[in-house]
């Protein structure tokens, strides 16, 4: 940082309550007054006078009194800079930097210290100092256009902010093999030692100390050259929001500090939204986890509608490069709370099905297309895979998600299936109807073969969810030979897979109309060869679920279950607790049919 020294005198300007002297044995013949301090000064005996344009005229305006007052509370840079002023009138020695230059220039103009004055005046040795000094050092320019700030409309009409803003602009425009200044640049795994280029985003972490203001005048001026890459732009932009807004990622403070002062709140939300409104609009120029993070921000800040619902637009745009740790935003830690935001990834999600909807046919079935779908449909899976081992996660969150992908997304369900085993496992005491309506998302048929076979022996599952697996298995070994029926699974085939499931062991009543059916010699069996055309048309489904006569056997036999739960007596209650046998539940239901066929030949 360079400095200027003016005036060789020693200081004697000394402090007694709020009132400024200066030793000397000639008493004060004017009063300056600034703000609350009271200044005893001299009007000829030392060059005040002679030096500032200002102090003359209000002198000669205030008559021949012995002693006069000014008041000059309206001085840019107030006391301080006043000071530097007075003390270069007599010639005590002074330090010019960076870090005063603007309140000193801006109090030397004020007081009309020029060479029209007199010659080799305060504001001619400024400007020099300005023009060879602080607009040729990269970190001296930038020091003075961020002091401009306290005093921003002098810093403009004096036209220090517009030549800081020039000077660093050229600076950076510089081609990096060019770079000769010293810069800051911390990130990890970087060193000087170790790099003898310099990195093309040298430039970024200096100005992220400007303020907001500031900042997005200078990077308007960068962009408005077309001379940097958008990247280069969103990299300036991700460096200055890690310097200035919270970090959703930690853990947030409690309630009780962060509503300690909102005006902090009200800065970070005009920092959020102006960051926002500056990103280029090329796809790439900002990372996606970028975005996410400011929507993260956006929702703690309680920011802006319309700047939520363009990073939800702008995120969606590139969710398929998003990574499982780009969504993992904790929520703050509230009793009994899930720890994840699942609701932003819904949002962003749910902005991408929309506008895959709105792509033609055509379209939508460009290989492209699909292999961007599926990408995002694999890391939906797997974000569901890290958020359901969280135990105070409602299952409306899990399946709002897992429903919110389009079918196309999902070339299989293997990944659901394990993120669903993993939240049932990790929340035992699930009620049963939340189990099917977890369950209920899962496609059996998209299972792979050691998925399903994982399938029937889990005791996690619904048996509803295990009987179609089961039935769905015996589909894909029959192959294409009877794609055309689909049949109830042999007893062979269910007694092979049986599960054992310990929430249904024991549980299963006889049906309701077994009694009417016991006495009868014969019983209603599947015959797959003998099934009559009206009876094939039963079995089939437009929608690839289960056969409409399991269906109905199914429903039964939960229905029978449910009722065995409310207090009803099992069958075989003292024999001890065996495998489930689904061949059971097929039997039962067609015994309850052919009742209720028998009940309306009747």
């Amino acid at each position: 940082m360079k400095f200027m020294k003016l005036g060789t005198r020693p200081d004697t300007f000394f402090t007694e309550e709020a009132t400024r002297t200066v030793i000397s044995d000639i008493p004060s013949d004017i009063v300056i007054q600034i703000n609350d301090i009271n200044y005893l000064l001299h009007k000829l005996q030392f060059p005040l006078l002679p030096k500032c344009g200002l102090l003359q005229r209000l002198c000669s305006d205030s008559g021949d009194s012995d002693i006069v007052t000014i008041e000059l509370h309206d001085l840019p840079g107030g006391e301080e800079a006043f000071e530097l002023c007075a003390k270069f009138c007599y010639g005590i020695m002074i330090n010019v930097s960076a870090h005063n230059f603007v309140a000193l220039f801006c109090a030397a103009k004020f007081l009309r210290m020029t060479e029209s004055v007199e010659k080799g005046n305060l504001v001619l040795k400024l400007e020099a100092f300005f023009m060879s000094c602080i607009l040729e050092g990269w970190k001296d320019s930038i020091i003075t256009l961020q002091n401009t700030s306290k005093l921003p409309e002098w810093s403009e009409t004096y036209g220090i902010t517009r030549k800081c803003v020039d000077s660093i602009v050229e600076k950076i425009l510089t081609p990096p093999a060019k770079v000769a200044w010293s810069y800051t640049y911390t990130r990890p795994g970087y060193s000087k030692k170790h790099h003898h280029s310099v990195p093309k985003d040298w430039w970024t972490e200096d100005i992220s100390d400007l303020d907001i203001d500031l900042f997005r005048c200078l990077i308007t001026a960068i962009r408005s050259t077309y001379m940097l890459s958008p990247q280069l732009i969103g990299e300036a932009l991700h460096v200055y929001a890690s310097r200035w807004l919270p970090d959703t990622t930690k853990n947030r403070p409690p309630e009780s500090s962060v509503s300690r002062t909102e005006e902090l709140m009200e800065k970070s939300r005009r920092v959020l939204e102006t960051i926002v409104n500056m990103i280029p609009g090329d796809r790439g120029s900002v990372s996606v986890g970028f975005m996410l993070r400011l929507l993260s921000i956006a929702n703690y800040l309680g920011a802006s509608p319309m700047t939520k619902t363009e990073l939800i637009r702008r995120s969606s745009l590139q969710f398929e490069e998003a990574t499982v740790n780009d969504l993992l935003f904790p929520l703050p830690s509230t009793s009994g709370g899930h720890s994840y935001d699942i609701d932003l990834v819904v949002s962003v999600l749910e902005s991408l099905v929309v506008l895959w909807r709105r792509i033609s046919p055509t379209a939508s079935e460009n290989s492209q297309f699909l292999v961007s779908i599926r990408k995002v449909g694999k890391l939906i899976d797997s974000y569901l895979l890290v958020v359901a081992k969280d135990a105070n996660m409602p299952v409306s969150k899990i399946v709002s998600l897992a429903e919110a992908l389009p079918d196309i997304a999902r070339l299989d369900h293997d990944d659901l299936y394990k993120a669903i085993n993993s939240y049932l496992k990790e929340h035992p005491d699930l009620s049963k109807a939340d189990k099917k309506r977890l369950c209920r998302i899962l496609d059996c048929q998209k299972l792979s073969p050691e998925v399903r076979a994982h399938a029937v022996k889990n005791e996690r599952l619904p048996l509803r969810t295990v009987v179609q697996v089961l039935f769905f298995e015996q589909e894909k070994e029959k192959g294409s030979k009877e794609t055309g029926n689909r049949l109830l699974p042999p007893p062979e085939l269910i007694r092979n897979h049986t599960p054992t499931i310990g929430d249904y062991q024991g549980k299963l009543k006889l049906g309701l109309d077994e009694k009417s059916s016991r006495g009868e010699s014969t019983r209603r069996t599947i015959n797959p060869a003998g099934n009559s055309e009206k009876d094939q048309n039963k079995m089939k489904r437009s929608d690839g679920k289960l056969p409409l006569e399991l269906e109905k056997k199914l429903i039964i036999a939960e229905i029978e279950e449910t009722e065995s739960e409310k207090g009803k007596e099992i069958r075989g209650e003292g024999m001890s607790r065996s495998k489930l046998d689904p061949k059971k539940i097929i039997t039962k239901g067609s015994r309850s049919e052919n009742s209720r066929d028998k009940g309306r030949d009747r």
